[in-house]
């Protein structure tokens, strides 16, 4: 029987490119400029020592390059990746695409423009190379957002022989915004990496970001708080809800959380968010409402403190914004809990709203 990439060759993809005048450079080396990910090989997002104090869960999941971006700017017309990637992660409802690929932006403008993906092949090899061709030479500044799920043990950018390769200009705002939560936040179970919701407020306001979802692991660990107060962000979005595994273990670990990162920065706008799961039921609304409150009374504790820059968000609420597009609140997620590209993009309009709120950021 024929694959359907043999019967359709619109959907056929090759994991080998045409090399030849070609000039590889790696992304941890000027002047490509890598953004989210901790500069070494294989690509992490926390201090491996860190991770397992943290969780074993924390360990396994701190080699997928959510959140990780590369930025250059070349006047090639041929664009080839090379990417020597860790074993898959499969999910049923969510694409290779989303888990496993690259997709790329361009800048203009002061907008981010969508171009096109590197994808590995059918049989996902180890070792792939895919290739861009872009239509005219110009000068462009371009980002390539990295897999959601997989691994990347090593990462090389190609152009042509003799284009012009740089640094891309600096984002116009450039401490971070620092998101921690579930599998929703690393991006599950967004159809490309460039459909997480992070990502659209990123490229919305053209602000540096460091994505934190741990996709069933994020439970609010002492240890992960310290980690994350350490860090440099100009907000910190807070939404590990969805991990908890009851309403005794949220109640237990999230204010201390957010005390732990309060303490590091008196200042630093924080905004909670409870899970956007849409209730079925009484039953299933109860337990939503408790670990709601939960969460708004950690917000309310710290406003009676005199806390000025903390700020909540009702999750149940997000996919609202879905009727404004002709659409229902259910059709924004796959499984009745990860959110769809619809999903994403109402994530991204609420909290990025809220963001510019707090913020005072602007388009």
């Amino acid at each position: 029987m024929a694959e359907i990439y043999e019967i359709d060759r619109n959907i056929a993809v090759s994991g080998r490119a045409d090399t030849r005048g070609i000039v590889f450079g790696s992304v941890l080396e000027g002047p490509f400029d890598l953004r989210g990910l901790i500069n070494a090989f294989p690509f992490s997002r926390i201090p491996r020592e860190r991770a397992q104090i943290i969780s074993e869960r924390t360990v396994d999941l701190n080699g997928s390059t959510a959140g990780g971006r590369v930025r250059f700017r070349t006047d090639s017309k041929r664009i080839v990746l090379r990417a020597l990637m860790r074993p898959k992660y499969t999910f049923p409802h969510m694409t290779f695409l989303g888990t496993s690929c690259f997709d790329v932006y361009e800048k203009s403008d002061g907008e981010y423009r969508f171009c096109g993906n590197f994808m590995s092949e059918p049989g996902r090899p180890e070792l792939f190379e895919s290739e861009l061709v872009f239509n005219e030479k110009k000068t462009r500044d371009l980002m390539i957002e990295l897999p959601l799920y997989d691994g990347v043990d090593e990462l090389y950018v190609g152009v042509e022989e003799g284009a012009k390769l740089e640094r891309s200009p600096a984002y116009r705002r450039e401490v971070p915004v620092l998101f921690y939560g579930s599998s929703i936040t690393q991006g599950g179970c967004a159809s490309r990496p460039g459909n997480c919701y992070e990502a659209k407020i990123s490229r919305r306001f053209d602000c540096d970001y460091l994505n934190f979802g741990f996709a069933g692991s994020a439970m609010g660990e002492p240890e992960m708080a310290r980690y994350l107060s350490e860090l440099d962000c100009c907000a910190f979005v807070f939404d590990y809800d969805h991990n908890a595994p009851d309403a005794a273990h949220l109640r237990a670990t999230h204010e201390p959380f957010f005390l732990t990162v309060r303490e590091a920065h008196p200042d630093l706008p924080v905004i909670m968010i409870t899970k956007p799961d849409i209730p079925h039921g009484d039953a299933t609304e109860a337990v939503l409402a408790e670990r709601r409150e939960i969460i708004a009374e950690t917000c309310r504790a710290a406003i009676a403190r005199g806390d000025k820059n903390v700020h909540f968000i009702d999750g149940s609420k997000i996919y609202d914004h879905a009727r404004s597009l002709g659409a229902a609140p259910d059709d924004c997620t796959v499984d009745g809990t990860h959110p769809n590209d619809l999903g994403f993009a109402c994530m991204a309009k609420v909290i990025g709203d809220k963001l510019a709120e707090v913020l005072g950021w602007t388009d």
